[in-house]
């Protein structure tokens, strides 16, 4: 999170991880119910609609504009542009990508080192607080909290090299 933009890493779970997707967990009497069911009784019909990641963030975006509006009683948009995503195709890219966030920072000139920016993930995967980063998992694709750092106190020129096709500005 910086002045003037913030970069989100989010996982879409599978179908199976999400209660009422799996039937598995679903209160459905009928198994073959995997999406959320929605009445829309001016149509006469019921049907069944998966959420959309892209949906989700824009409900949550708006949310918070509304929000932020009413609290510092102004109007309009909050934001100067719609936000962008890319997806993630291989572990290179997420181990690349994720250093690359959290040198960002640095990059903008806000600090001279990863840990000295305290409004990022890094300092939580570097402690052992509680969290609810999958901590564990993360650090396996570092191999190990060593390599963790050390990844991080490369420079980010070499770090926006390796992610240049993931870089939007």
């Amino acid at each position: 999170m910086m002045k003037n933009h913030f970069h989100l890493l989010v996982r879409i779970k599978e179908d199976s991880e999400i209660g009422y997707l799996n039937p598995d967990n679903s209160k459905s009497e009928d198994p073959s119910i995997k999406w959320k069911t929605y009445n829309f009784e001016d149509f006469g019909k019921k049907f069944n609609r998966k959420p959309i990641p892209t949906q989700q963030f824009k409900h949550f975006f708006n949310a918070y504009s509304r929000w932020f509006n009413i609290r510092h009683n102004r109007r309009g948009s909050l934001f100067e542009k719609n936000y962008e995503r890319k997806g993630i195709n291989s572990q290179k890219q997420f181990i690349n990508l994720i250093v690359y966030i959290h040198n960002n920072p640095m990059k903008h000139g806000f600090v001279e080192r990863t840990i000295e920016y305290p409004w990022t993930s890094y300092h939580t995967i570097i402690s052992k607080k509680p969290t609810k980063i999958k901590r564990e998992e993360l650090i396996s694709y570092f191999d190990d909290i060593e390599n963790f750092k050390y990844l991080h106190k490369m420079s980010f020129e070499e770090n926006d090299k390796r992610i240049n096709d993931l870089i939007i500005e």
